[in-house]
This record gives C-alpha cells, structure tokens and sequence, in this order.
C-alpha cells in the first residue's frame, strides 16, 4: 500500500493477517452454530439444510472481516489527523 492513497477494501480485509483470523473465525463459529443449528438432523442421519450450514460460516466471516476493515480505516484517519 502506498502512502500516497487510501487502501481499498479488499486490501484492508487481506492484510497484516485480517483474512486468515476471519477464516479461522469463520471455521470455529461456524462449526459450533451448525452443530446447534443442524445437530438435530445430523444425530438423525439426515441431510443438513446446505443453504444455513453456508450461512453459518459466511455470517460469522462477514463480521469479523467488517470489523478488521473499519477498525484498520478507523487506526488509518487517526494517523491522517
């Protein structure tokens, strides 16, 4: 990233890390939301509803990823001050 501009979104949510703890995040939050959410029909042997476990893991994702970015945005306008 240049001095000379601001960091785009994708670069702010792949840097110093941010991608890789969201990732984590995603997989552990998601592991145990799906268990909660879908444990009943796995114990059952039947098929999980694909479209929640998804939702399980991208939600959690999301979150941390929004958080990463506008904490970073928000340590980048302090040093611009």
């Amino acid at each position: 990233m240049s001095d000379d501009r601001r960091p785009t979104i994708v670069e702010l949510a792949t840097s110093d890390g941010a991608l890789k703890r969201s990732l984590m995040t995603g997989a552990v939050v998601g592991t145990i939301l799906s268990l909660i959410n879908q444990g009943d029909a796995l114990w059952a042997g039947e098929a999980p509803n694909l479209v929640k476990v998804g939702l399980n893991y991208l939600v959690p994702y999301c979150v941390a990823t929004y958080g990463a970015v506008t904490a970073k945005q928000m340590a980048l306008r302090r040093q611009s001050e």
